[in-house]
């Protein structure tokens, strides 16, 4: 074999192994905007067969679903009637981001009581607003936003509680310029319930914060977004996760490895309240158990039987507002 025809089938070779890195890197964005950007994942014909297995994954008996149509009537009939206004706030990033904010049914002078209300994964600000309606009956200012990239709320990539743990601190900010004395509870729902325990892990989180509802909350976004590779494509963990980790730094600015609610309660001192349905297929119970034991602060613990992911408070409506009201009487005084 002469040295020319060595060059040339070292050449095709380069060539093959660069298409191949190429195309494997197309891939990888390819997953992260399928992930990550909801209006890119809107035009894939995969978004509509994730939504019916996700809402397949539920749990569906008659209970959970009478209790959930009950609930949205009531609220629906709260909204016609409760004073409610659109706040928005710009991120350091440049991005603005949409919240509502309901006045309390208690307007005495010494009311500080004040709850912040967080969604889930490619949720948005309305499906919180059952919430809302049962912390406005506690005698609590609600404000609900929509986070980052989801809703209203501008911005290029789901944050997955990494962006938005920071992007929440405007609201908290707002919060206190209503009222210095504010009492703040945090409530958040399954990457809300990250989110918040994200901010828990802050040396900086404001003493306002006296407590935090984690409802379905996982514990980490690197591990959730191995498990929803693997089974929204059917493609394997590794080494796509940790290429994804790379992209979405240069992309969207942050490590998935850095969105850890784990290690947040790990070093957290605010009280928190972990919920989690035990027939939940899409974040396990076990999420919230591995954060329940790895929390040094003052915690409980709450799994409700028979509830699919965030359905704990369709499933058992007594037990899950009880044991919130419960818990927060210890924490909360206004």
């Amino acid at each position: 074999m002469n040295v020319t025809r060595k060059r040339k089938i070292f050449i095709i070779l380069c060539t093959i192994i660069l298409l191949l890195v190429v195309l494997y890197f197309i891939l990888v964005n390819f997953l992260v905007s399928a992930a990550l950007v909801p209006s890119f994942m809107r035009k894939l014909e995969s978004f509509q067969r994730i939504t019916d297995e996700s809402y397949a994954a539920l749990v569906q008996t008659s209970d959970i679903q009478v209790n959930h149509q009950l609930a949205l009537k009531e609220t629906g009939e709260w909204l016609e009637t409760v004073e409610s206004q659109k706040l928005s706030a710009i991120t350091d990033d440049g991005y603005k981001l949409v919240a509502t904010e309901f006045g309390t049914q208690d307007e005495s002078v010494d009311n500080h009581k004040w709850a912040l209300v967080l969604h889930g994964y490619t949720g948005w600000k309305e499906e919180m607003y059952p919430f809302a309606y049962w912390y406005y009956e506690e005698g609590y200012h609600v404000i609900v936003p929509d986070l980052r990239c989801q809703g209203e709320s501008e911005g290029d990539f789901i944050g997955m509680g990494r962006t938005d743990h920071y992007d929440c601190n405007l609201w908290l900010d707002y919060i206190l310029s209503q009222d210095p004395d504010a009492i703040i509870v945090i409530h958040g729902q399954s990457m809300g319930a990250a989110t918040a325990l994200m901010m828990t892990g802050e040396d900086n989180l404001s003493d306002h914060v006296v407590a935090v509802v984690s409802d379905s909350s996982y514990t980490d976004a690197y591990s959730m977004f191995g498990d929803k590779v693997k089974e929204w494509f059917y493609l394997p963990a590794f080494p796509l996760v940790d290429s994804a980790r790379l992209i979405l730094l240069l992309r969207g600015g942050y490590d998935l490895l850095d969105a850890s609610a784990l290690d947040a309660v790990a070093k957290s001192d605010t009280p928190i309240l972990f919920i989690h349905g035990a027939a939940d297929v899409m974040i396990s119970p076990e999420m919230s158990k591995e954060l329940y034991d790895a929390a040094t602060c003052p915690k409980k613990l709450l799994i409700i039987d028979g509830a699919g992911h965030a359905q704990a408070q369709d499933k058992e409506p007594e037990s899950y507002y009880g044991t919130i009201q419960e818990f927060l009487k210890e924490y909360v005084h206004s």
